[in-house]
């Protein structure tokens, strides 16, 4: 298949990306070693440099974009769409995030066949303002119905969308497989941690994310562990200007980490924490389980059905009850332990990118994912 892919901001990752660039990096180099012709279509933002044209055997075009948050995808989006039509790219589009359904109903118009991944409730995410989420809801009714089939990372939103619009959807999770080799732990001596005495995030610093809940849960623990917490935005928001403001000096902003250097942090982590209001699939959550680290996240259904029994939770938006998490993460390391071997067993038994993969082409040729999307997880 001649496959075009969009909607992520940029492979290789760099500061700002997230969730979507990390499966667009490992979903389209795979579906090139299947024998199929990719293209993907990196964002570029004011002052950035272009990045390489091949990556993995997939091509890349680099188009540049604005900064304000939304209409940089919109404008992007509308560069990619053109091109695709334009210069006929692709026959099978690949497009992440529901808001840019509208690209979907066009390209639909010229004959292309279109795969919209919608990875959450998107116009319940507090970081967009009040426009941003009635176009989100608007666009929810475009993805359900001008997608060729829209694909999702988790069963939740799926039974939503399929009682809603009376359709019947695909679901695909994220892969978990983390390689292990030459892990760069030099990041834990930059930091100043050591192995096993810290707790780690990694996201980007918005509501959404609960870190309005860990931070002041964690400056009320009694331990000497540290809290790591990688991520951020080059254009650091008020809310991540707050979280920074923190006076406990076992906090560590390390900034964007990547790569060998990120799975060494989660790899040496005492336990990751997850501590979300809203998520999709959590890609992060399923690379700590693959590497063993232990889990504690707040108990949405999203973050339940990756986890199933095999981690520590709380309730979503308590304080309170993330301060009790914590402090039973920290008084019984044996137990803790345990859940991370249990993790560990199931991210290898249920999902893998080699499954995702085979998945996404079964999908884009017309047939089932083969994924089973029961919600008992």
């Amino acid at each position: 298949m001649r496959i075009a892919a969009f909607g992520f901001r940029s492979v290789p990752l760099r500061p700002g990306c997230a969730g979507a660039d990390k499966f667009a990096s490992e979903l389209l180099p795979r579906l090139v070693r299947n024998g199929h012709e990719v293209v993907g279509y990196n964002r570029l933002y004011p002052g950035e440099a272009p990045l390489d044209d091949i990556v993995d055997g997939v091509r890349y075009k680099h188009f540049r974009t604005i900064s304000r948050k939304g209409f940089d995808t919109l404008l992007h989006s509308a560069k990619c769409t053109w091109d695709i039509i334009t210069r006929n790219t692709a026959e099978v589009v690949h497009i992440q995030n529901g808001g840019n359904s509208i690209f979907g109903l066009v390209l639909r118009m010229f004959g292309k066949r279109v795969f919209i991944s919608q990875d959450g409730v998107d116009w319940k995410r507090d970081k967009w303002p009040w426009y941003g989420k009635l176009f989100l809801r608007l666009s929810s009714h475009l993805t359900a119905v001008a997608a060729t089939q829209v694909i999702f990372d988790n069963v939740f939103v799926k039974k939503l969308f399929e009682d809603k619009f009376d359709r019947r959807y695909e679901f695909i999770p994220f892969g978990s497989e983390v390689s292990e080799t030459d892990l760069d732990y030099s990041i834990l001596d930059d930091l100043g941690v050591e192995p096993g005495e810290y707790f780690l995030f990694v996201g980007r610093f918005i509501p959404d994310k609960g870190l309005q809940y860990l931070v002041p849960a964690f400056e009320r623990l009694n331990s000497g562990k540290k809290l790591v917490l990688v991520g951020g935005s080059p254009n650091p928001s008020d809310f991540e200007k707050g979280i920074k403001a923190t006076q406990d000096k076992r906090i560590v902003f390390p900034g964007f980490v990547y790569g060998k250097r990120a799975h060494a942090l989660m790899k040496a982590a005492y336990c990751y924490i997850q501590p979300s209001d809203v998520e999709g699939l959590s890609p992060v959550i399923l690379e700590n389980m693959a590497l063993g680290t232990p889990i504690l996240c707040s108990d949405i259904v999203e973050n339940r059905y990756v986890v199933a029994d095999c981690a520590l939770q709380f309730r979503k938006g308590d304080v309170e009850d993330c301060l009790r998490a914590l402090n039973d993460a920290v008084s019984d390391p044996v137990a803790l332990a345990r859940l991370g071997e249990n993790g560990r067993r199931r991210a290898t038994d249920t999902f893998s990118w080699t499954a995702v993969t085979t998945a996404h082409e079964r999908v884009f040729a017309g047939a089932p994912s083969g994924f089973a999307d029961n919600t008992a997880g």
